[in-house]
């Protein structure tokens, strides 16, 4: 029976999330209901939650944490900045006449947003208000216009820099120090937040390359279902035309190289370059003469509620992993994924597949935080690189999010799209999307150099 218990648990808040309950909470409580049960039968020691406190504790003093809150705030500052409207208006006229221009650009821009933001919803719910109705009354195929407005947001998983990385590389950290630890290895080395950004790079570069090879194929082979922008409704590329790209692309850009560029050359680490990143993101709000007292009250207000989210599920997950830990269920993690045909190819295939499916019902903090810190010492004992298996869940998390039926982003979209959107059209606009993710998933699984080559020469 003793066995079976980390079973029953995971079954158990498995229940209760399906019920409705809140995912902080239905961790939390579960797992607390669990480690009675399991005290009254004689199979779990309380001295495992006595570890609490210190775990709390812990997360309070981790200055890494700090970098969530600023860059939450960097974004929701520069979502109501009008710096995304301008983006994509002043890119739709540099790329309008040509065939699939206007999907370009929203790549484009959707990789920027990202790099600015790191925020998933609030870039596919942004773009699809900016830039669906735009694209639906240029003639854009509806299914093309979908795909691309959801594929594009979910760039904020991979782009630098992003929450998921600064979660994962945190949790990935303790995990890779445990799993040198288990490995008899007493001076282990350290991954950071920095790492995982900079590996990150090449293949989100190498994501935002396929998307817009995609849109060139369907300007080729399905001309009709991108049309470009008529003649008569482009401006002229004159000199006051290109004025106003540069004064429109520079500052976001400005803001994206003082963020990463900080971090490449060593300057700052990433919780200093959040700071640059909050600071400019104002100045960038200023500039466009929307800071006021309002408006930083609302940016406040919400980094407010999402960096509370974030914290408690956090809390959540730190009790149901101690109680899961109280129960062995490390212990049997270990042995099934080591035991499994295929080593440690084995181990990572499965641990994907169950990360892609949860992807469908936990967002990524969830998984992050609850998932990972169980599977990841297991696996980077196995010798896995930690910036290889970082960037492998963060691309394996933003396919999941963009996979019918159960999406994320397909979610985000459609509460904002208008109601001739058929949801069947965004299924069918985000197929190709998804291939082009899974065949840069297997890319990096037969080149870990992409992820592991700029950390490594960097550093």
């Amino acid at each position: 029976m003793a066995e079976l218990m980390p079973v029953l648990l995971v079954l158990a808040v498995g229940v209760v999330l399906l019920l409705g309950y809140p995912v902080a909470l239905s961790l939390g409580g579960t797992a607390l209901l669990m480690a009675l049960v399991g005290e009254w039968l004689g199979y779990f020691d309380h001295a495992f939650i006595d570890a609490l406190p210190n775990r709390v504790y812990g997360v309070m003093t981790n200055e890494t944490l700090i970098a969530v809150p600023l860059f939450v705030f960097m974004g929701v500052m520069l979502e109501r900045s009008r710096v995304a409207e301008n983006l994509l208006d002043t890119m739709a006229l540099l790329f309008g006449p040509m065939r699939g221009g206007l999907g370009i650009s929203v790549t484009l821009v959707g990789m920027l947003l990202a790099a600015s933001t790191g925020i998933v919803g609030a870039t596919v719910v942004t773009m699809g208000l900016l830039t669906l109705p735009t694209m639906l009354r240029r003639h854009y195929d509806p299914s093309v216009a979908a795909g691309t407005i959801c594929a594009s947001g979910t760039l904020g998983q991979i782009i630098p820099p992003s929450i998921v990385l600064v979660l994962l590389g945190d949790v990935l950290s303790s995990a890779y120090q445990q799993a040198q630890l288990d490995m008899g290895i007493f001076s282990p080395d350290t991954v950071s937040v920095g790492d995982l950004f900079i590996g990150a790079l090449i293949p989100g570069l190498m994501l935002v390359a396929g998307y817009m090879a995609y849109m060139v194929g369907v300007a080729v082979f399905r001309p009709r279902a991108v049309p470009a922008i008529p003649a008569a409704e482009r401006p002229q590329h004159d000199a006051r035309f290109w004025l106003r790209v540069v004064q429109v692309l520079l500052p976001p850009l400005a803001l994206i190289v003082a963020v990463l560029g900080s971090i490449l050359y060593g300057v700052a680490t990433p919780t200093e370059a959040a700071g640059v990143g909050a600071v400019g993101a104002m100045l960038l709000a200023a500039a466009h003469r929307q800071l006021g007292l309002k408006t930083l009250f609302a940016v406040v207000r919400q980094t407010t509620i999402v960096t509370s989210m974030v914290f408690l599920i956090f809390i959540g997950a730190a009790i149901f992993s101690l109680v899961f830990r109280g129960f062995g269920g490390d212990e049997l993690v270990t042995e099934f994924l080591s035991d499994l045909p295929g080593g440690a190819v084995g181990a990572v295939a499965l641990v994907m597949l169950v990360l892609f499916l949860l992807g469908f019902i936990l967002d990524f903090i969830e998984i992050t935080f609850v998932v990972v810190p169980i599977v990841g010492p297991v696996l980077l004992a196995m010798g896995l690189d930690p910036v290889w298996l970082g960037v492998m869940i963060a691309i394996n998390l933003q396919t999941s999010f963009l996979t019918p039926p159960f999406g994320f982003s397909l979610f985000y979209l459609r509460g904002v799209a208008p109601p001739e959107l058929r949801t069947a059209q965004i299924y069918r606009g985000v197929a190709p999307y998804i291939l082009i993710q899974l065949f840069m998933l297997a890319t990096l699984a037969l080149f870990p150099g992409l992820a592991t080559w700029l950390p490594d020469s960097v550093y």
